[in-house]
């Protein structure tokens, strides 16, 4: 027996996406349909290859759920005096570098929030890094964040180690959502991405009674794909992003993005 489940994934304070997917009985066992399960903690994906689309996605709702308009966009690059030989040596470089970003919030009382992607190791792809960071209000510019990407080799004066480009996350196409989605992009070299332990994770509660097949099916079949249903499903929230997909064994899946609309600040 098939059945639709809801399933609403919380990332952060404004920022949700909701799933709703045939599930049968015989696929999931421990469905008790007509009940709403309490929220769970969402997986992160345990490949760290960009390339997986479970890993795409989820580096989407890590970034939404916890940055905005305002913070910053950091790509960090070597001169050829510095390039690492390993990928190894490249996390050790940028991990020295977050470390100096974290000393530098905890004097101004704050706490450093980052996403960081590394990338390179192949002949054709240099190695460099992408990092997302939380910006401060006050006794931190952009050239501070820029001038800690040095160090100073023993017996030499303090060197930049690269170029790098700050920039802050603006409201628009290019803004946060386009830069998760160039992260996430198929890398050409070696590409890994981690983050910092005090982001809010993404949360899920599923709901197995809120929707039938036949209903979903009727819904997506509308010129607008249920687009105005779903606005009154969800009436505090802005909907960004509306997909149906068909799959001949299991049927019609939805998978919705949107943003709260009291408080949003527009990504």
């Amino acid at each position: 027996m098939r059945f639709m489940r809801e399933k609403k994934i919380y990332c952060g304070p404004d920022y949700m996406e909701v799933d709703i997917i045939p599930r049968t009985w015989e696929a999931d066992m421990v469905a008790k349909r007509g009940t709403r399960s309490k929220k769970k903690r969402e997986s992160a994906p345990k490949q760290r290859n960009l390339n997986e689309k479970n890993a795409k996605r989820y580096l989407r709702q890590l970034g939404n759920g916890n940055f905005t308009e305002g913070d910053w966009f950091i790509s960090l690059s070597y001169k050829d005096k510095f390039q690492p030989e390993t990928m190894e040596q490249a996390e050790k470089e940028v991990s020295n570098y977050i470390r100096r970003l974290k000393t530098r919030y905890k004097k101004l009382g704050q706490e450093l929030k980052y996403i960081l992607v590394n990338e390179g190791g192949t002949t054709s792809v240099r190695f460099n890094h992408h990092l997302i960071i939380n910006s401060v209000s006050e006794g931190l510019t952009r050239d501070d964040v820029e001038a800690l990407w040095s160090k100073k080799p023993k017996g030499q004066p303090r060197e930049r180690i690269g170029m790098v480009n700050t920039r802050y996350i603006q409201t628009n196409e290019n803004g946060l959502e386009g830069i998760l989605t160039y992260l996430a992009k198929d890398p050409k070299g070696r590409k890994r991405w981690s983050s910092s332990r005090n982001l809010i994770r993404p949360t899920s509660r599923p709901n197995d009674s809120h929707y039938g097949p036949r209903k979903i099916e009727k819904m997506v079949m509308t010129p607008d794909q249920g687009m105005d249903y779903f606005k009154n499903q969800y009436p505090k929230y802005e909907i960004s992003g509306l997909e149906t997909k068909y799959y001949e064994e299991t049927g019609w899946h939805v998978y919705l993005k949107m943003w709260r609309r009291v408080g949003r600040i527009n990504r």
